[in-house]
Parts: C-alpha cells; sequence; structure tokens
C-alpha cells in the first residue's frame, strides 16, 4: 500500500490513538488485577506505537511478526532507537502470547507493573519521533 504524505500522517495518528488507547485500557486492567488482559494490552499499545513508527517512515509490514522483524531491522540494529524498546517490544509479545494461549501460564503483578512505565515510555518516545504527542490523542 502506498500512501501520500497526507494519509501517512492519518495512519500514523491513528496508529499512535489506538497505542495511547491500549496503554490507558491495560491500566484499568491493572488495577482491577487482570494481568494477562493488562499485559496484552501494553503489547499492542507498544505493536501500535511501532506500527506508527514503521509507517511513518514508509515501511510496508503485513504481519506482527513483520512489524517485529521491521523495528528490530530498521530502529533497533541501527541504533535509532535504545535496545531496551527492542527487549520490551519481544518480551511483551511473549507475555501477550503466553498470556493468551497458555492455560498453565500466569503473568504476575510485578511482571505488569514492571512493564508498564517502559511500555509508556517507549510509546511515547516513538510519539515524539512520529511528530504526535498523547496530547493530540485525546
Amino acid at each position: 500500500m502506498s500512501l501520500d504524505d497526507k494519509k501517512r500522517a492519518v495512519v500514523v495518528g491513528l496508529e499512535m490513538s489506538k497505542a495511547y488507547e491500549a496503554l490507558s485500557d491495560a491500566v484499568l486492567l491493572g488495577d482491577n488485577s487482570r494481568w494477562s488482559g493488562a499485559a496484552g494490552r501494553l503489547y499492542y499499545a507498544v505493536f501500535h506505537a511501532v506500527s506508527a513508527l514503521l509507517v511513518h517512515d514508509a515501511h510496508v509490514v503485513k504481519s506482527h511478526k513483520g512489524a517485529g522483524v521491521s523495528f528490530h531491522q530498521y530502529y533497533v540494529k541501527t541504533n535509532k532507537v535504545p535496545a531496551v524498546y527492542g527487549a520490551l517490544f519481544g518480551r511483551l509479545e511473549d507475555m501477550r502470547e503466553e498470556g493468551d494461549y497458555n492455560c498453565h501460564y500466569t503473568i504476575s503483578a510485578d511482571e505488569f507493573t514492571t512493564s508498564l512505565p517502559a511500555a509508556k515510555e517507549m510509546v511515547d518516545a516513538i510519539a515524539a519521533m512520529v511528530g504526535v504527542g498523547e496530547e493530540k490523542q485525546r
């Protein structure tokens, strides 16, 4: 899909809106001790932020795995973002998948509460990179 600059900006804004909405949902779920759901929402927050960054820079991605691979290739390995963001993206993806599909896996309150500020930092950093702040999303 080829987007002109105006359409690209709209998609980036929509992706960042989804990222901030997912962060808000994660807090609501966490406040109610729904750790698996909260961790899943954290994953989607960073996924949508990463998607916004990829769209912003005209990288075409067609899957969650493709987003992760492209994020590492274009941003982590080139030091455009801190390596901890790549690790966080992967860890949150694993937490979401285990929480959603593995009935023997339990996400702890500690796993969520330590991941929440890191996810918020990553989403905010990407928002700054694409020129869309949280305040524009509300």
